[in-house]
């Protein structure tokens, strides 16, 4: 399918007629949710942003991401004594990275980039889906790992609550601001 092609799915909530949407309007309509209804999240849509997440590139194809659900009362309680950025949300994604999978270079590893990738498909899932999220980095790794039980490999790189964004929740008043591309980009 080319890459022009259309989305569907993210009607208004009060419109009836399903629209077609473009890519940039779905990376338009994305914001940071901090606030969820207590709505549970259908396990279908749970498995369509694990499945966009899974699609991502990584380098060299290694896919060193593991990604823990967090969805029990137990776990979304924990997370939320772990960090106030966990907002509630009735699903909480702790997106990892194997160190022993990772592709190195210089000293660099790949893991932290690979994450972001399955994180921001996720994510752009999450909003075609009509739910809410916010990438979070809050939070002392080795304290989520040790109260989790991670195995030693397993490095968390962010949280993304994910839910039904509660009444009412509208983007911060920055999310619209936005450099000119003339201050982040140069031609050479």
């Amino acid at each position: 399918m080319m890459a022009a092609a259309m989305l569907v799915g993210c009607a208004p909530k009060n419109e009836g007629a399903v629209q077609e949407k473009s890519f940039m309007d779905l990376a338009r309509a994305r914001f940071a949710v901090r606030e969820y209804s207590q709505q549970p999240v259908e396990q279908a849509k749970i498995d369509s942003i694990l499945e966009a997440g899974r699609l991502a590139p990584t380098a060299k194809n290694i896919q060193p991401q593991h990604v823990y659900v967090l969805q029990s009362e137990e776990a979304i309680a924990k997370i939320n004594e772990l960090t106030r950025c966990a907002y509630h949300a009735p699903v909480v994604f702790l997106v990892c990275y194997d160190t022993t999978l990772v592709w190195t270079k210089d000293g660099e590893n790949s893991g932290n980039m690979d994450c972001s990738i399955v994180g921001t498909q996720m994510m752009l899932e999450a909003t075609e889906l009509g739910l809410g999220t916010c990438w979070v980095k809050w939070f002392d790794a080795a304290e989520v790992a040790a109260a989790f039980e991670l195995p030693a490999n397993h490095k968390p790189a962010f949280i993304m609550p994910c839910g039904y964004a509660a009444e009412g929740v509208q983007p911060h008043a920055n999310h619209f601001s936005r450099k000119p591309l003339s201050e982040t980009v140069t031609y050479k």
